[in-house]
C-alpha cells in the first residue's frame, strides 16, 4: 500500500469516540477505534473519521492473541498486501482462513470473538455506525437492515478494492478527501447491503440525471473557493435529494462523481495559474486547499504524469 490514509488519529476531536458510541444501537459496545486499540495494543499509523459517515483507519500490528468484545460499530477490513492466517472463534463455532488481497472480514457490532493472528500484519478498517447503514438503505427506498453477517476472510473483491483505494487516492486537499471518504462510506455500506446482510438488499439502477437547475447549482458550489462547503450532505441539499440518489444523478448527468468533478476542476485550475501567472508552486497550493506543496504536486502528477514545473516549462 503506497500511502496510508489521512491523519494522526490524535487529531480526532476527542469528542469523536463518544459521538458514535451515543449514537450506536449497541448501548454497551465501546467505540470501535478504542476496542481496536485496546486489542492490537498499538494506536493506527493513520485514522480519518467523518461524523456523518463513520471513520476509516490503517494499522499494523503484531501477533493478536486475544478477544475482541462488542463494539457500538460494525468494522469491516481488509488486507493490502501478503497471506496470513486467521483463526476466529465465536461461541462453538470457528473459522480458520487466510488473510490476503481481495478478501474481507465482517465484525458486526455487538458481537465478541477470540482471535488468533501469529504474525505481524497490515490491515485497513472501515468503522461503519448502524445508522449509516439505516440512513443509505432508506435513501435507496429500501428496507433497513436486519442483521450484518459475521465474515472471516471472505472472498469480495469490490469491497476489498473500495477500503484499499482509501489508502491510495486521497489528495492531501481537504474538501477533495473529505468529499471522497464520504463517497467511499456510501459505496461501501451500498455494498455491505448488498452482499453481506442475512436479506440482501438489490438496487435500482439510476433513471435520469440532475435538473438542469440542480445541476448549476452543484457546479456552482463545486467551483466556489476552496473554504466553500462541498460536503455530500451540502451538495444534496441544493439538489433537493438524498446524498445516495445525488451522486447518482450527478454522475449520470456529467459522467463523473463530485470528487473526480472537482478534482479535475482543481488541475483545471492549477494549470491555469501555472501557464497564465507567476505564481510560485507553493501559492497555487495554498490557493487551491492543498495541505503542503508535496500533496499538490503528487496529486498534479498523479493526473498528468509530470510535475507542476515540469508541466509549467513546456507551457511556457
Amino acid at each position: 500500500m503506497s500511502k496510508p490514509i489521512l491523519r494522526d488519529p490524535s487529531e480526532d476531536p476527542p469528542a469523536a469516540s463518544e459521538a458514535r458510541q451515543s449514537n450506536s444501537p449497541i448501548a454497551d459496545g465501546r467505540p470501535a477505534d478504542v476496542e481496536m486499540a485496546r486489542v492490537l495494543k498499538t494506536a493506527p499509523l493513520r485514522m480519518a473519521s467523518d461524523p456523518s459517515s463513520g471513520a476509516i483507519a490503517y494499522w499494523k500490528h503484531d501477533p493478536l492473541h486475544d478477544v475482541v468484545e462488542p463494539m457500538a460499530d460494525h468494522v469491516i477490513m481488509t488486507y493490502p498486501a501478503g497471506s496470513q492466517r486467521l483463526e476466529r472463534r465465536t461461541g462453538k463455532s470457528a473459522a480458520i482462513t487466510t488473510a490476503r488481497p481481495g478478501v474481507v472480514t465482517v465484525i458486526p457490532a455487538g458481537s465478541t470473538s477470540r482471535w488468533d493472528i501469529h504474525q505481524p500484519m497490515h490491515v485497513v478498517q472501515l468503522y461503519l455506525p448502524h445508522r449509516t447503514l439505516e440512513r443509505v438503505a432508506g435513501e435507496a427506498g429500501t428496507a433497513a437492515p436486519s442483521d450484518l453477517l459475521e465474515r472471516t476472510g471472505h472472498p469480495d473483491l469490490i469491497t476489498s478494492r473500495l477500503l484499499l483505494s482509501a489508502a491510495d487516492v486521497l489528495e492531501g486537499s481537504e474538501a477533495l478527501d473529505a468529499l471522497f471518504r464520504q463517497q467511499l462510506t456510501d459505496l461501501l455500506a451500498t455494498r455491505l447491503l448488498a452482499a453481506h446482510t442475512g436479506s440482501p438488499t438489490t438496487f435500482q439502477p439510476t433513471m435520469g440525471g440532475l435538473s438542469p437547475t440542480a445541476l448549476r447549482r452543484a457546479v456552482e458550489r463545486l467551483r466556489s473557493d476552496s473554504d466553500a462547503d462541498v460536503s455530500l450532505a451540502a451538495l444534496a441539499s441544493d439538489a433537493g435529494l438524498s446524498r445516495f440518489h445525488f451522486c447518482r444523478a450527478f454522475k449520470e448527468s456529467t459522467g463523473l462523481s463530485p470528487h473526480a468533478w472537482l478534482r479535475q476542476h482543481r488541475l483545471e485550475q492549477a494549470m491555469n495559474m501555472l501557464r497564465d501567472t507567476d505564481a510560485s508552486v507553493v501559492s497555487v497550493a495554498a490557493a487551491l486547499g492543498y495541505a503542503s506543496q508535496t500533496a499538490f504536486a503528487a496529486a498534479f502528477r498523479r493526473l498528468t504524469g509530470e510535475t507542476p514545473s515540469d508541466w509549467r516549462r513546456r507551457f511556457r
